[in-house]
């Protein structure tokens, strides 16, 4: 039951991801290009609902869909580790016109040509998990 109930959630989120046009390559652009306000809203409403909602499960102790505790390690403050992921997710996100998750909602919209942009993430994420050993972090 609860499959079925992220499930729904995930098809909400590319309906209102397509919806909303954040999931559009131009706009994509658009905003790369400093030319309109509109993925930078969406961007900093995400932002916002995302530290609210944070901060509601941490004053109010809410529980996971299993009952555990919902608890959040701090981070490791490395400038030079989320600097370069940034720029590597953004020259990505540029480059694609798609992050990880318009992705698969322009694949559900009927756009095949993201199928290779897809298999390409897939392939860097699994080269990550064979070198991340190697890395520094």
């Amino acid at each position: 039951m609860r499959t079925l109930f992220f499930l729904f959630i995930g098809i909400l989120f590319g309906i209102t991801m397509f919806k909303s046009e954040a999931a559009s390559w131009f706009r994509i652009y658009e905003m790369f290009q400093f030319q309109s306000f509109h993925m930078y809203g969406i961007i900093g409403s995400a932002l916002i609902s995302g530290i609210l909602v944070v901060q509601i499960i941490k004053r109010f102790k809410i529980k996971s869909f299993y009952g555990e505790k919902i608890t959040f390690n701090p981070k490791d403050k490395s400038f030079s580790r989320y600097f370069f992921g940034g720029i590597i997710f953004g020259l990505g996100w540029a480059l694609a016109g798609a992050c990880p998750g318009p992705m698969f909602t322009l694949a559900g919209a009927g756009y095949l040509s993201i199928l290779i942009v897809i298999i390409a993430a897939v392939l860097g994420t699994f080269l990550y998990g064979l070198l991340k050993n190697k890395l520094p972090h």
